[in-house]
């Protein structure tokens, strides 16, 4: 990315930027996408986002091991750190957001740090994702030694991201960075690169398209499996929640009913014995066991259902 100055007006200097991405670059496909029906326009744009699934695909392997470190991170009492700007930053933010009334994790757990703050998921700051100390200073005040840091930029160069991940690295976090840039030079302070190949965009340059729909879905992939493997969830359906009003019961009845085939007068039973708790009704039905043995086996089992059930089953048995 070649950068220089220009004299923009009286006492006013712009910084230009060149990013080398194939995410910049024209796509022949849709020359002629403001000649097309509206339904064309739509058909042209799908086209493109149908290849955005087997772009992921690619990745996967080097997606699990930021999940690994993720886990081991949360595990060991650290969080998870999202750091992005534009795009990246506002899907950074939903999707640590959305953790918490999914999985009922603490808010703390994942933390996103957007460029620019709060007025800039709305609205353009201008040069804040230009500005590295901004990035750094961010990470500075909230990381601890053993965290897990994960950057989101499509150009795989945004100098708030950078900034942030080699701060993160001199502070003893791990670090992720997901691009959609293969030509972008990996920094040394990324522990796994994580490169959604996505090529040129329907509309050149627009990165909230394609490149965009790859970093949500990396991010659902990533945040999910580490739920899963944080036991967040027993076959698929989700149990971190504790049901503390009337929806929230609802839906728990329902989850619990699903799992062990109770009906909803049993399930209501076990879930107030259980003070709310749907891994502690789990257990307790399945393994047929009371709520106290249930809740400890939980604790032994790290809140894994599935282990706390390998564990109670031959007591009761």
């Amino acid at each position: 990315m070649a950068s220089r100055s220009t004299n923009a007006g009286p006492q006013q200097v712009a910084t230009i930027a060149h990013v080398e991405s194939p995410t910049e670059g024209r796509n022949p496909r849709t020359t002629d996408i403001d000649r097309l029906s509206t339904h064309g326009i739509l058909s042209a744009i799908n086209a493109e986002d149908a290849q955005v699934a087997g772009a992921v695909r690619s990745v996967l392997d080097v997606l699990a091991t930021a999940v690994d470190h993720a886990v081991a991170a949360l595990r060991g009492g650290g969080r998870v750190h999202y750091v992005g700007a534009g795009t990246s930053g506002r899907l950074a933010v939903l999707d640590a957001a959305e953790l918490v009334p999914t999985y009922n994790v603490p808010a703390d757990w994942f933390v996103a740090h957007h460029a620019g703050g709060e007025r800039a998921l709305r609205l353009p700051v201008e040069n804040a994702e230009d500005d590295e100390s901004a990035g750094a200073a961010e990470i500075a005040e909230s990381v601890t030694p053993g965290d897990f840091v994960l950057g989101l930029t499509a150009s795989g160069r945004t100098p708030y991201v950078l900034g942030a991940l080699k701060e993160a690295k001199r502070l003893g976090a791990h670090t992720g960075l997901v691009s959609d840039n293969p030509s972008a030079p990996v920094p040394a302070e990324v522990d796994v690169s994580i490169v959604v190949d996505t090529g040129a965009e329907a509309v050149a340059g627009s990165t909230r398209m394609k490149a965009g729909t790859a970093q949500k879905m990396v991010l659902t992939a990533f945040s999910t499996a580490t739920m899963v493997k944080l036991g967040r969830t027993y076959s698929n359906l989700m149990v971190g929640m504790l049901a503390t009003n009337a929806k929230l019961r609802g839906r728990t009845l329902r989850i619990l009913g699903e799992a062990t085939g109770a009906d909803e007068q049993a399930c209501d039973a076990a879930l107030t014995r259980a003070d709310g708790d749907l891994k502690v009704a789990l257990v307790h039905l399945l393994g047929d066991v009371d709520v106290t043995t249930a809740a400890d086996a939980l604790d032994h089992a790290g809140g894994h259902v599935r282990d706390a059930l390998d564990e109670v089953r031959p007591r009761a048995s």
